[in-house]
């Protein structure tokens, strides 16, 4: 595709004089149009949903979230995967994230990375993928030959596949089975997607996993609590969240934290249901790890 016809590599109507802005100009140009782009991931909510379902049935399934991109995609998908850990107690290889050059790519632009569609090939052979997985390529431009090379191969090894990009019809979203498409409109700095594109990016991503967490019963109505005691920060969280949901003092809270090895699902429901913390456990497996069916 020619990079002119990109609504991504558009010239933006109102940043012609870009250059000769005050600093109060620019901050309040970029907010305006950040404000665009809630509204665009709005506009893809569907094929969103769909996106989250899909990636909870592989979850459920024991297969993995894999986000490849390159750049600024690259980098947007590694970060959400290392933040699924400290924040759902996954285990780390449960949500991967791979950008094209390998991790000194995360700090430093690798020369032609992005155009080879090969080295997605031996990263992703590299993870050993089986049918249960989900791949997603991440892509703002729509046209990035790694993303594009990984779709194909994770197509090819029955892996579901997903795309995302700020373009509308794009490339990648043609070699996915779900394809997500925010249209966020030109930048105000012509082309650079670390922006609009960058922004929408993180927040359909947060969407993605969040969503398929909470499906998978990591959470009890807003409140985290898959989380295990591992460090003072999320003793005191988990003694908190212990105290909340169960109404009972912080001595009574730790002491059962304790009991539970540190397992806040395991401690409410010992709270609640007046059982030990193998009873509590055999209760959580019943209800497939969540946490309001378990206390029924």
């Amino acid at each position: 595709m020619n990079l002119e016809k990109l609504t991504t590599e558009a010239f933006h109507a109102e940043s012609h004089n870009l250059d000769e802005l005050s600093s109060l100009e620019i901050v309040e140009l970029m907010n305006r149009e950040d404000a665009k782009v809630a509204l665009a991931v709005q506009e893809a909510r569907h094929s969103i949903a769909q996106a989250v379902d899909c990636i909870t049935q592989r979850f459920r399934q024991g297969g993995r979230l894999i986000y490849m991109g390159a750049g600024t995609s690259g980098r947007l998908g590694v970060l959400d995967a290392s933040e699924c850990p400290p924040t759902f107690s996954t285990p780390p290889e449960m949500v991967r994230g791979i950008i094209a050059g390998g991790y000194q790519a995360l700090t430093t632009a690798v020369e032609g990375a992005e155009d080879n569609s090969e080295a997605a090939v031996a990263d992703l052979t590299a993870l050993q993928l089986t049918p249960h997985d989900v791949v997603m390529g991440i892509a703002t431009s729509g046209r990035t030959p790694y993303v594009i090379g990984g779709l194909r191969f994770a197509k090819a090894n029955s892996c579901a596949t997903i795309s995302f990009a700020c373009n509308r019809d794009s490339e990648v979203s043609r070699e996915a089975d779900i394809a997500i498409e925010v249209i966020v409109g030109p930048e105000i700095l012509s082309g650079s997607t670390r922006l609009k594109s960058g922004t929408a990016t993180k927040m359909v991503l947060n969407i993605l996993t969040t969503g398929a967490m909470i499906q998978l019963g990591k959470t009890y109505g807003n409140m985290m609590v898959d989380l295990r005691a591992t460090n003072s920060k999320l003793r005191a969280r988990a003694c908190r969240l212990v105290r909340t949901i169960c109404g009972v003092d912080e001595a009574v809270a730790l002491e059962t934290l304790q009991l539970a090895n540190g397992e806040t699902k395991t401690a409410i429901v010992m709270l609640k249901c007046h059982v030990t913390a193998v009873a509590a456990r055999q209760r959580l497996e019943a209800a497939a790890g969540r946490l309001k069916r378990a206390l029924q």
